[in-house]
Parts: C-alpha cells; sequence; structure tokens
C-alpha cells in the first residue's frame, strides 16, 4: 500500500499521543445575543412587545465579536446554535454558526436551523408583568395554536393559487412566511419546556401540526422518560452546573441525561450560554458521565447528536471523509475540569492559538 505523505508547502504537525474528537457542538445557546461585560445594550434575544414573533432572524442579532467566540474555540466547541431566549410563546429563528468567523455571514452552517417556541413559566412572567396575554398556560398554548392555523392556512391559500389562477394569493404575512418551512418539515420546533406537563403540552402541538419538536431543557424528563422515548422526541439536556433559580427547576438533577439515554431517548447537552459559559460544555458531559450516563453518550451528546438535531450531521459531529474538519485533540480526558485542549481546527485551518 502507498505510504501517502505531505505535498509541497503543506504543514506537518506532530499529534503523538492526542486524540483526536469532532469538534464540539451545543445546540441551544444565545451566543452574541446576550453580550459577554454588557446590560441592556448587549441584550438583543428576547422583543418583549409581542408574543408571537416568528419572522425574527437570530442572525440579525448576533455580534460575532463577543469575546465568548474565542473562548468557545479554545474549549474545543466549533459550532453553537444561537437564538431567541424564552420570552415569547413563539421567539424566532434559531441560527447554527461556527465560533470562527469574519463576519456573521461567513460563519453561518444554516441560517435557520430551528423555529423556537417557549411554554411554561417565562412567557407568563414577562406578560403578567405587562397585563396581557399570556398570563396562563392555556393562553401559551392558544397563542401558539393561533399563530401555526394562520401559517397553515395561508400554505394551503398560496398552494391553492399556485394551481388555480381564479383563486386569489393571501396578501404577503411575514409570520407566516417564516413559520413555512417549519410546517413543510425543513426545520425542526424547538420547545423550551421544564415540567412534564409542559413537555407534553410541546408534543401535543408537534402532532397536532405535524411538526419535528426537540424539547430544550426537558428538567422533569427523567420522570417521563418512558414516554419520551415512545414520543421519539430528542431531549436537549441542560444546563446542568446552575441553581434552581426558579419554580420550574425544583426537580433539576444531573442525572436526567443518563435516565434518558438508557431509556432509549437521543440526548444532547447545552450550556444555554450566557446562563452557563460556553467554554464548559465539556464539562456539562463530565458531570452527566459521574451521574451515570454512559461515556459515549455523553461524547455523542456534545457532537453527533446535536448535530442530527439540527440537521447539521451532513458537516458536522463526526469524523468522516467528506465532512468540514472541524477537529478538538487533547492529551487527556476532554471532560476533566484540568483539560483543555491542544489544538482546534475548524475548517482544517488552527483556530485556538487566535
Amino acid at each position: 500500500m502507498e505510504e501517502l505523505g505531505p505535498t509541497a508547502g503543506e504543514e506537518v504537525m506532530d499529534c503523538s499521543g492526542l486524540t483526536v474528537y469532532p469538534g464540539f457542538i451545543d445546540c441551544h445557546t444565545h451566543m452574541g445575543m446576550w453580550e459577554d461585560g454588557l446590560g441592556f445594550e448587549g441584550a438583543d434575544g428576547n422583543e418583549e412587545t409581542d408574543p408571537a414573533t416568528p419572522q425574527l432572524r437570530a442572525i440579525d442579532a448576533v455580534n460575532h465579536r463577543d469575546r465568548c467566540f474565542a473562548e468557545a474555540r479554545a474549549a474545543g466547541v466549533t459550532t453553537v446554535i444561537t437564538g431567541p431566549g424564552s420570552a415569547n410563546c413563539i421567539g424566532g429563528q434559531l441560527c447554527a454558526v461556527k465560533t470562527r468567523m469574519s463576519r456573521i455571514d461567513t460563519g453561518v452552517l444554516r441560517q435557520t436551523a430551528a423555529m423556537k417556541f417557549a411554554l411554561g413559566e417565562n412567557p407568563k412572567t414577562v406578560y403578567n408583568d405587562k397585563e396581557m396575554a399570556p398570563i396562563t398556560r392555556m393562553a401559551t398554548a392558544a397563542i401558539i395554536r393561533e399563530q401555526l392555523y394562520k401559517a397553515q392556512r395561508y400554505l394551503e391559500d398560496r398552494d391553492r393559487a399556485a394551481e388555480d389562477e381564479d383563486f386569489d394569493e393571501p396578501d404577503w404575512d411575514m409570520k407566516c412566511e417564516a413559520l413555512l418551512p417549519l410546517l413543510r418539515g425543513e426545520i425542526g420546533a424547538h420547545f423550551h419546556a421544564h415540567r412534564a406537563d409542559d413537555i407534553f403540552t410541546a408534543l401535543r402541538l408537534a402532532r397536532e401540526f405535524g411538526l419535528r419538536p426537540a424539547i430544550v431543557h426537558g428538567t422533569e424528563g427523567h420522570l417521563i422518560a418512558e414516554a419520551l422515548r415512545e414520543e421519539g422526541a430528542p431531549v436537549i439536556c441542560g444546563p446542568l452546573l446552575c441553581d434552581r433559580s426558579k419554580p420550574e427547576l425544583r426537580n433539576l438533577t444531573p442525572k436526567t441525561p443518563g435516565v434518558l439515554a438508557a431509556a432509549g431517548v437521543e440526548v444532547a447537552l447545552c450550556t444555554d450560554h450566557p446562563v452557563i459559559p460556553i467554554q464548559y460544555l465539556p464539562l456539562e458531559a463530565g458531570l452527566a458521565v459521574r451521574e451515570g450516563m454512559a461515556r459515549e453518550d455523553a461524547l455523542r451528546a456534545i457532537t453527533l447528536t446535536p448535530a442530527r438535531i439540527c440537521g447539521l450531521e451532513g458537516r458536522v459531529g463526526s469524523l468522516a471523509v467528506g465532512k468540514d474538519a472541524d477537529l478538538a485533540l487533547f492529551s487527556g480526558d476532554p471532560f476533566s475540569v484540568y483539560e483543555t485542549p491542544r489544538h482546534v481546527f475548524i475548517d482544517g485551518e488552527i483556530v485556538n492559538n487566535l
């Protein structure tokens, strides 16, 4: 067998003793939307003026020069899904980006990776303070259902107008337009849900409109693991390294990812940056392992599983010919608090010395 060597001009790097991993992926963050070290001026993640804002695009809010992108690269996190917070019932469009870019447009893996929804305490709290709906879980679900129904009818009318010249095309509607990729199955629905009852509401809405749901946080997922397995919905667990800061988190436990994975549920891990700084994503995986998650499942939860959830597995999440060369090379255990990667590559270029 012919031995392949470097061609003229190629740099050779000695990686003896290092282990190569796919670049890590966090599929639920607010990177660049709540900027590090800033208050209101850097807070661009919640448009708290309308509970249904599917037309909002994360790409228009991300500051790619936020220093947390550099901290992510230094920890081996090469891809993040970032987007709106959970103030609104429908928050807007999540964006998948690499953590190294000259401008946001050049770092985009997928401009619309999913649509963000929120159930439970957060929308209730925000809009109760404004004395407007939703102030109950009933109203939160109703607002989501109403907007999805409008978009569904809008799509039907558009399709009919394309086939029947005597049928008038509906007036252009930015909110409905934003939901068409979701209704067509081109993107998934990411539902912020902590409590078991809110998780079931998310799944009920998804069935009603034929959506592909992912449960974000899933704090009480360990209490309904078998039901989640039967539903086939992935869960984006986390953050794990945080306190029980509100009533919905009273059943928070770092055992949840392991319980879900053992039950056959597809599990990803997230930091919810800036709730937990992005560089601690590998430590969350280590904590999950300590609390019962199989090591392979934990590694998959910050690589291939988040890629699959967001439709990025053709480019990132595993080591395979033809995929993006996003790599993290470690001399020790990547889940250890004592370890940082020796080398990090994005698209084949070394980036952790930047």
